[in-house]
């Protein structure tokens, strides 16, 4: 029986690929890929938003092929939406979760304004430099109604002695020379978002930051939770 995820020779071809057109070349066979949030991160999400809504309408910024929409289903009473750049990803999504409303464009030009009560990402942000997150969260600021959330689980920096410390450091080294030597560009670094950055890029952005640990999903050997939840609120006002 043949595997329901990419072969080698598909994910070659779509690392070779600009960011676009790699995901709309992944797109039927994303969800067989460890590259799909895993469910035990979306349900940890929910259990620790649980308690601070419930909220109106949901926009889900680089929904890819849906994963995180039920969270926000289950979190969010009014209208869904979903947001990304790959039509192939959006195609995808349609066809899982045709209640919500999904749009085509580039997060960091949202264009919605204020209509949102809840915004969440799931492991998008490594597909933006870090000279592009200030305008990422600066639009998604726009997008919520005073008092709204914008909410993303980040992991804790695994330790220097282990071994997944050292697989994602080669795998942005890997990406580093890949975007030295070929073009277009394919942006996807693990070590670029680290959580004093993001932190200090939304409270420019004009969000008040809190983290929550996902305590369900574990610690690392020197006893530091692996993934957190950062909660981004804005002002309840605009003074």
């Amino acid at each position: 029986m043949s595997s329901p995820g990419p072969t080698l020779r598909e994910l070659s071809i779509q690392a070779l690929s600009s960011v676009e057109r790699g995901y709309d070349l992944l797109a039927p066979k994303f969800d067989h890929t460890p590259f799909r949030t895993p469910e035990s991160i979306l349900e940890a999400t929910v259990r620790a938003m649980s308690g601070l809504g419930p909220f109106g309408n949901g926009l889900d910024v680089c929904c890819g092929t849906g994963a995180g929409l039920p969270v926000l289903r289950s979190l969010c009473r009014g209208r869904i939406t979903g947001v990304d750049f790959s039509a192939g990803m959006l195609a995808r999504a349609r066809g899982a979760h045709p209640d919500s409303t999904l749009v085509r464009a580039d997060v960091r030009a949202l264009p919605f304004a204020e209509g949102f009560d809840l915004a969440v990402t799931f492991g998008a942000l490594g597909h933006f430099l870090p000279a592009e997150r200030p305008a990422l969260f600066a639009g998604v600021h726009r997008t919520l109604r005073p008092g709204g959330i914008f909410a993303f689980p980040i992991w804790a920096p695994p330790p220097v002695t282990s071994i997944p410390y050292w697989v994602m450091l080669g795998f942005d080294m890997a990406m580093r020379i890949r975007n030295a030597v070929w073009r277009p560009p394919f942006v996807m670094y693990y070590r670029t978002t680290g959580f004093r950055a993001v932190r200090d890029d939304l409270t420019t952005a004009g969000f008040t930051v809190e983290t929550m640990p996902l305590t369900t999903l574990g610690r690392h050997r020197d006893g530091i939770h692996r993934h957190w939840l950062v909660v981004a609120r804005k002002a309840t006002d605009h003074h």
